[in-house]
């Protein structure tokens, strides 16, 4: 009960902060139910007048700190739960925060190797850039190859337990969301959360997000216009990352990149074209892909750092991205619909017709724009439009994948606003089409049928063994009944005991807490 209070407590003071800055001012009232609205009216009153919605969302968390700033960064991840335009102001959201002390650095990474600093690195400077679970250090080393430049991540001291702290608050109130609200079930929300949990948990270890360096690096060493920088694995460990030091000019800087006399046509069909390749080809692609991240090496290869956030795709959803860009390049609607329907996306009891209707509603009106009016942000909020007329429930494996693909967008429109999505996108999704959907591609199918056949024809007799156990527990149930120890009956009823119980009160107690707040204002 006392870790309940503090939950509503904290949860409060964020509820506090965020309708100051009118992030719900855009809320409809009529949606909510009687407490809701309650609450809503009292968030209402506390608005600062001069704040938008989206705006004020990113003061807002930017105003509540690390975790909330991390958990910004995540829901421009996903506009299917916040919407497109606010998830392309979250996308902006810097994740600038002060620096902790060089000496913090320092023993950090002392720690983590159990030597001195000048025993790993023959220069450390002080920081160039503070985010909310780590610093960036440029250093020095000096090995067989002679004097190198690195950058040194340092993971910033005590985020682990501020994290687990906030990620409990997050996870107890997307629980009470799913249970009293239909839509946030079908958003998923807890799942949401868990997503950001583990994808915290991963940046934390940076052994992890150098291994997913390494990886992306290995699959495009053959890439001609596309370069990743290398790990320094002896001097890498759990708190701390050192990679290859990228000399370039960043994506973001445009007067720089005139400067060299960029072709900026050129550099935005190669940032569409290299994510594709990444999504499509090797099923593993850079997530976080905006101008920052970006840079043009002086060879003038695109390369990018930051690999904290990765997304990964399987050879299903790899074929259902190529099949779904092909049928919109092709205006193929039919094979756009019923790739939905095969995927699992769109439940069975719609009709394939109907869909491949809403599809064409969404992909004729593009069509028909010129280039520079083609886009994929608008694309794919009409897809998230129809998705609840479909009962399509949230697919973790595609918001990732959604996300970067506007991002993406935005970034090559910066370099070239006359870009043409579908036609830069059409090399790559048919070359792949046609390796993996051809003839080629029939067999190479064929192939892993007869191996997974080959994997259960070996697993069968123990296969046999559970089945025959199952049939035998299901003969033992009907004759005599599912029994249930006393202790699972006493169990279930105190959790229904305590759902319902607070279940009722939650959302008056954080309607009595704003209003305390709007009383001492």
């Amino acid at each position: 009960m006392l870790r309940t209070a503090f939950h509503f407590l904290r949860l409060a003071r964020a509820g506090f902060v965020l309708a100051r800055e009118g992030v719900f001012s855009g809320v409809d009232l009529s949606l909510a139910p009687p407490a809701g609205r309650a609450v809503l009216g009292l968030a209402r009153r506390l608005e600062r007048k001069s704040r938008l919605g989206a705006g004020g969302l990113k003061v807002a968390i930017t105003r509540l700190g690390p975790s909330y700033i991390k958990l910004g960064q995540f829901l421009a991840t996903r506009p299917d739960v916040v919407g497109i335009q606010t998830a392309r102001s979250l996308e902006s959201l810097q994740d600038r925060v002060a620096p902790f002390p060089q000496d913090e650095a320092i023993r950090t990474i002392e720690s983590a190797f159990d030597r001195k600093l000048g025993e790993i690195f023959a220069e450390f400077g002080e920081p160039v850039a503070a985010a909310s679970i780590a610093q960036v250090h440029r250093a020095k080393i000096i090995d067989s190859s002679g004097q190198r430049d690195v950058a040194v991540k340092v993971l910033r001291p005590g985020v682990e337990r501020r994290f687990a702290r906030d990620l409990s608050d997050m996870f107890f109130a997307a629980r009470l969301a799913e249970r009293h609200f239909a839509e946030a079930r079908r958003l998923r929300v807890v799942e949401v959360v868990e997503t950001l949990a583990r994808t915290v948990r991963m940046e934390m270890d940076f052994r992890l997000e150098a291994a997913a360096a390494s990886e992306f690096e290995e699959n495009c060493a053959n890439d001609p216009d596309f370069r990743l920088p290398k790990v320094d694995w002896d001097r890498t460990a759990r708190p701390v990352l050192t990679l290859e030091w990228i000399d370039g000019t960043p994506l973001s800087d445009s007067e720089a990149l005139a400067a060299r006399d960029v072709d900026l046509p050129a550099l935005g069909r190669c940032v569409i074209q290299s994510f594709l390749r990444h999504a499509v080809r090797d099923g593993f692609f850079h997530a976080d892909m905006h101008q920052g991240n970006l840079f043009l090496d002086r060879d003038g290869r695109l390369a990018a750092v930051d690999f904290g956030i990765m997304g990964r795709l399987g050879l299903k959803e790899r074929r259902f991205l190529a099949e779904i860009l092909y049928g919109f390049i092709t205006r193929n609607y039919r094979r756009v619909a019923e790739v939905h329907f095969e995927a699992g996306y769109v439940p069975a009891h719609h009709n394939v017709d109907d869909f491949a209707q809403a599809i064409r509603a969404i992909g004729e009106p593009i069509h028909s724009r010129t280039a520079d009016q083609i886009s994929m942000a608008k694309l794919l909020t009409l897809l998230f439009e129809i998705t609840a007329l479909f009962d399509m429930k949230t697919r973790t494996e595609l918001v990732l994948l959604q996300k970067t693909m506007v991002v993406v967008e935005g970034v090559a429109r910066s370099l070239d606003p006359r870009l043409d999505m579908w036609k830069t996108a059409d090399p790559v999704v048919r070359e792949w089409i046609t390796e993996n959907l051809g003839p080629v591609g029939r067999l190479q199918d064929i192939g892993r049928g007869l191996a997974t056949l080959g994997r259960i024809a070996g697993s069968a007799p123990e296969l046999f063994e559970r089945t025959e156990r199952v049939v035998a527990d299901f003969e033992t149930a009907h004759r005599y009944g599912f029994r249930l120890s006393p202790e699972s009956v006493a169990d279930i009823g105190r959790a229904e005991a305590r759902r319902n119980r607070w279940g009722n009160a939650a959302l008056w107690v954080i309607a009595a807490l704003l209003a305390v707040a709007l009383f001492l204002r």
